[in-house]
């Protein structure tokens, strides 16, 4: 069973659910197998990494994943998290804000 991931690599997102609840940022990375997505400046937790031969050791900050459920697409206009649909226009496939009908 595979669900359609509606959100795309570079969309701007707003947190529904976490730590960091209410933060907004761009997604860098889908997991689609997962159902995740990495965004950018959320979810930061430190590493302990290991020294190797190209870089140093030390502790980093990584971002982890979150799942797609905790994740809405952010319109600056209304300043909140929107659903997003999908409409054929002229045999191609546009997503559009489910509430006021406008395309993405």
């Amino acid at each position: 069973m595979t669900n359609k991931i509606k959100l795309k690599k570079g969309d701007e997102v707003i947190v529904l659910a976490g730590k960091d609840k209410g933060k907004t940022g761009k997604i860098v990375k889908i997991i689609p197998k997962q159902m995740k997505a990495i965004v950018s400046e959320i979810n930061r937790v430190k590493k302990n990494q290991k020294p190797d031969n190209n870089q140093p050791g030390g502790i980093i900050d990584k971002d982890m994943p979150l799942h797609i459920s905790n994740l809405a697409f952010y319109d600056p206009e209304l300043k909140k998290g929107i659903k997003i649909s999908y409409k054929l226009n002229n045999d191609k496939k546009i997503r559009i804000n489910k509430s006021s009908g406008k395309e993405i």
